[in-house]
């Protein structure tokens, strides 16, 4: 099983996909207003898919801000935990 997606490891993969350090990106903001594209999106769930964390475009689509993405990633990966 693949390591735990981390709120560190989240916000890296923003970062990176920003062009921000880790610690810059704003949780509280819209993935559209930070920039993010659909193809960025697919490629960020697909990112977090391979670390086990299941997930779809279309769950983090329906979420408006970092932080609901964060929140829908750690309730998931503690159901897929909790179902082992």
């Amino acid at each position: 099983m693949p390591a735990s997606l981390t709120l560190a490891d989240f916000r890296a993969d923003l970062g990176a996909l920003l062009h921000q350090e880790a610690d810059e990106v704003d949780l509280a903001e819209s993935p559209l207003d930070a920039g993010l594209d659909s193809l960025r999106m697919v490629a960020l769930t697909e990112q977090w898919r391979e670390r086990g964390v299941s997930v779809t475009f279309v769950e983090l689509a329906e979420c408006t801000s970092f932080a609901q993405w964060w929140q829908l990633l750690s309730d998931r990966q503690e159901a897929d935990r909790a179902d082992g």
